[in-house]
């Protein structure tokens, strides 16, 4: 059985996963399972799976076949699941994303390749690629800060108008409020189709993003209920309350941001939480010292007395 596919309309909150290890840096088959149930208990709507968080480039290919098979079988199509398909070669990537999708793959994310510089070489790129993905939905990956590219608002529009296929926008820009809000302007005035934004960068700036027309957000922070609450009640027009539940959570969630180290820690907190059985990131990744793991305490401890205080939860 397979979940839905995405589309234009996909809400909530997908949660980006990493890829758990044992300490022998071997896969951890079994802390698939504990990871999804974890994160269906939190009340996810949706996963992605093999992206920058999955340490998808660390994987061989039959790892990554073998993580994406566990992954669905754990959910049996209870839940959709995106699947990282980037690849500097075109070939793989489609092929990868292909067999993805025959085993119960959602859609399929896509972020552009190194080195493309111009409007017209990114659209260039994306032309070949969702041409060759035709049929298949397509989550555009814009992380400029990881991928060293940027993509314009326009480049985004001709896409948007030439390929039905891609259906979602994954926005990790920063700072990257105003192109939201141009890409919502344009639709809401029906000047093109609209597509599902879902946002990244750990949801450090969601209430702003949803404020600005976001659908959701598509992130690995290792508290996803805060995700889920804060959406939902937005949702139901309890901004306010949203805010506030965003900002008991802020500083764990700043701290967990940091680009490179932070991945450590979102692992390490996942570990605490009974998700994952260890929290070890496959060279060459960070690795947390003494120091950094009684900052965490600190902020973790600090974060459960504030939570026993409010009865926002999550």
């Amino acid at each position: 059985m397979s979940a839905p596919r995405i589309d234009e309309t996909t809400r909530g909150v997908y949660v980006i996963s990493p890829t758990p290890f044992g300490e022998d840096g071997s896969l951890d088959l079994q802390s698939v399972d504990t990871l999804v149930d974890f994160y269906v208990e939190k009340g996810a709507t949706g996963f992605t799976i093999l992206g920058i968080l999955g340490e998808a480039t660390k994987l061989t290919p039959a790892e990554s076949t073998q993580f994406l098979e566990r992954y669905l079988s754990r959910l049996s199509g209870t839940k959709p699941v995106i699947v990282g398909a980037s690849n500097p070669g075109t070939d793989n990537l489609v092929r990868f994303a292909r067999d993805a999708m025959d085993k119960g793959a959602a859609g399929v994310m896509v972020a552009p390749i190194p080195g493309l510089k111009t409007d017209d070489q990114v659209y260039g790129y994306f032309e070949t690629v969702l041409s060759r993905l035709e049929g298949i939905p397509v989550c555009y990956q814009d992380y400029p800060q990881t991928t060293g590219v940027s993509t314009s608002v326009a480049v985004l529009h001709r896409l948007i108008d030439d390929f039905p296929n891609l259906v979602m926008l994954k926005h990790e820009e920063s700072p990257g409020l105003t192109k939201i809000t141009k890409l919502r302007e344009r639709s809401d005035a029906g000047k093109g189709r609209r597509v599902s934004i879902l946002v990244g960068n750990g949801g450090l700036h969601l209430p702003q993003e949803l404020r600005r027309g976001v659908d959701g957000a598509m992130t690995g922070f290792a508290y996803p209920e805060m995700l889920v609450g804060v959406c939902e009640r937005f949702e139901a027009g309890d901004n306010e309350e949203a805010e506030d539940l965003f900002d008991l959570y802020l500083p764990i969630l700043r701290h967990e941001q940091q680009l490179g180290f932070g991945f450590a820690v979102r692992k390490e907190i996942l570990r605490r939480r009974g998700a994952i059985a260890t929290a070890h990131v496959r060279h060459p990744g960070p690795k947390l010292a003494a120091r950094d793991l009684q900052e965490l305490d600190e902020l973790m401890g600090r974060l459960d007395a504030k939570l026993l205080d409010t009865k926002l939860k999550g």
